[in-house]
C-alpha cells in the first residue's frame, strides 16, 4: 500500500498528470456522476540533508501526498475526509522509528494514515462547530500549531467552536482528545491521549490586534508535557509614509503545573518584535525568551516548532535553563522575477543563550527561498547552520522541496 501511495504522489508531481479543482456542481451534473464537492489534493516531494557532529550524516528524499473531499454544504452540515501517506525514497536517516541510532534524525517516517475525518455545522449565526480529527492552527502556531513543514502533519481529534458573535472578539473554543503527532500511528510516541482545553479571544484595537489565550494541556501518557498557560499578544502594523511601514509585536505569558503534571512549576514567556519595511523589503529584529528554572523549561508541546527558534531544530525541547532566541531576519518579495511568478527570500541570524541570558548556547544562520512557480505549483530551497557550544552539536541541514496542490 505503502508503495502504491508513493507511486501515486510521484506521478502527479509530473506535469500534465494531474487533475483540476473540482467545484461543487449543479445537482443535475451529481446526478449525472460528477462528484458533488471539492476534491482536495497536495502533494511534496523533498530532499533533506544533515550533517551534524558526533552522528553519520543523513541524507532523505521522502514523497508526501494528501487525498481528500469536501462534502457541499447541507442543512448546515459539511463533511471532510482526507488520508495522507508518507513513503521514503532515499533513506539513508534516522526516522525516529527505523534506522541506526548512530545516524541524524530527519522525522519523517513511512505512513498511511488518515489524516482528517470532521463535520462542520453552521447552524447558529457567526459561529462554526467543527467535530472530529482536524487541522487547528491558533494565532501564529506558537503554542498551538499543526507541523506543516514535516510530511506528516499534526492533526487532532477535537471539538472546536469559533464564533464572531460576540462582536468585536472572535472567540475560538476547542476541547483535545488525542493528539496525532508527525511522528506517525507506527511510533511509541506518534500519539497522545489528551484532556486539554483552548481557549482563545482576539479583536481589534488602536494598537493592533490583541489576542488573550488560555491552554489547559494534560496528557495522562506523557504527564511531564501538562501545562496550563495563560498570555496575551499584541501584534499591529503602521505606515510610516508612501513607502516605509513599521509593525510590532509584544507577547507575555506564564505556565504552570497541570492536570497529570507531577511537578511544581511557575514559568514566563516573553517576546518583543519590531520590523520596518519598505516596498518588497523588511527588516525584523525580536528577543524572544522562555524561562527555566533549571529543572524544567517554559515548553510548547503543540507548537508548530520547526517556525521558531531556528530552522536547524536544536531547541525542539526548551533546556532546563530556559532559552533567549535574539534573532535579526531580513527578507525580500521579488513580484516580478526573471523565472515563476513571485520569489521570496529571507535570511535570519540568530543568537542563542539561557534564559536569562547569562549562558552562551550558539548562533545560527538560516536562509530560505520560496518560488511560486504557477497556480498551482511551488519550490522551496532552505539552509540551515547551527555553531554550538556546550552540550549543543554543531549542525547544518538543507532542503529542497517540489509542491503541487489544487
Amino acid at each position: 500500500m505503502r508503495t502504491a501511495a508513493f507511486v501515486l504522489a510521484a506521478l502527479v508531481l509530473t506535469p500534465g498528470v494531474a487533475v483540476g479543482q473540482v467545484s461543487a456542481p449543479p445537482a443535475n451534473d451529481a446526478a449525472a456522476g460528477t462528484l458533488p464537492g471539492t476534491i482536495l489534493f497536495e502533494s511534496r516531494i523533498r530532499y533533506e540533508g544533515v550533517r551534524q557532529d558526533g552522528l553519520d550524516d543523513a541524507t532523505g528524499v521522502t514523497a508526501r501526498l494528501r487525498l481528500g473531499w469536501r462534502s457541499p454544504t447541507v442543512s448546515n452540515l459539511t463533511f471532510l475526509i482526507e488520508g495522507e501517506a508518507v513513503q521514503s525514497v532515499v533513506s539513508d536517516f534516522n526516522d525516529t522509528i527505523h534506522g541506526p541510532a548512530t545516524r541524524a534524525v530527519i522525522a519523517d517516517p513511512d505512513t498511511v494514515e488518515l489524516n482528517r475525518l470532521q463535520v462542520t455545522w453552521t447552524g447558529l449565526p457567526d459561529t462554526e462547530v467543527t467535530v472530529g480529527r482536524q487541522r487547528i492552527v491558533l494565532g501564529n502556531a506558537r503554542f498551538i500549531g499543526n507541523v506543516g513543514f514535516r510530511q506528516n502533519e499534526q492533526t487532532f481529534d477535537a471539538v472546536r467552536v469559533t464564533t464572531t458573535a460576540f462582536e468585536p472578539f472572535n472567540l475560538t473554543y476547542a476541547y483535545i482528545d488525542r493528539v496525532h503527532r508527525v511522528f506517525g500511528d507506527d511510533s511509541p510516541v506518534g500519539e497522545w491521549q489528551s484532556d486539554s482545553h483552548l481557549v482563545q479571544a482576539e479583536t481589534p484595537t488602536p494598537a493592533g490586534t490583541l489576542s488573550l489565550y488560555g491552554y489547559w494541556l494534560d496528557f495522562p501518557a506523557v504527564p511531564g508535557q501538562s501545562s496550563a498557560t495563560m498570555g496575551a499578544r499584541l501584534s499591529g502594523t503602521r505606515n510610516i509614509t508612501a513607502n516605509w511601514s513599521a509593525g510590532w509585536t509584544v507577547e507575555l505569558a506564564r505556565q504552570s503545573d497541570y492536570g497529570s503534571n507531577p511537578g511544581s512549576f511557575d514559568l514566563g514567556y516573553s517576546l518583543i518584535s519590531g520590523r520596518l519595511g519598505r516596498g518588497p523589503a523588511s527588516l525584523v529584529l525580536a528577543r524572544e525568551s522562555l524561562d527555566g528554572d533549571g529543572s524544567r523549561g517554559f515548553q510548547t508541546p503543540l507548537a508548530t516548532l520547526h517556525a521558531f527558534q531556528g530552522w536547524a531544530d536544536v531547541f525542539l525541547t526548551t533546556p532546563a535553563r530556559g532559552l533567549t532566541d535574539t534573532s535579526a531576519t531580513a527578507a525580500y518579495t521579488w513580484a516580478e522575477p526573471p523565472v515563476g511568478r513571485r520569489w521570496i527570500i529571507s535570511a535570519s541570524w540568530r543568537d542563542f543563550s539561557d534564559g536569562d541570558g547569562s549562558l552562551d548556547f550558539g548562533n545560527e544562520f538560516d536562509a530560505a527561498a520560496q518560488i511560486t512557480i504557477g497556480d498551482h505549483w511551488g519550490l522551496e530551497a532552505k539552509l540551515a547552520v547551527f555553531d554550538g557550544t556546550g552540550p549543543f552539536a554543531d549542525r547544518e541541514k538543507a532542503w529542497l522541496a517540489l509542491e503541487y496542490r489544487f
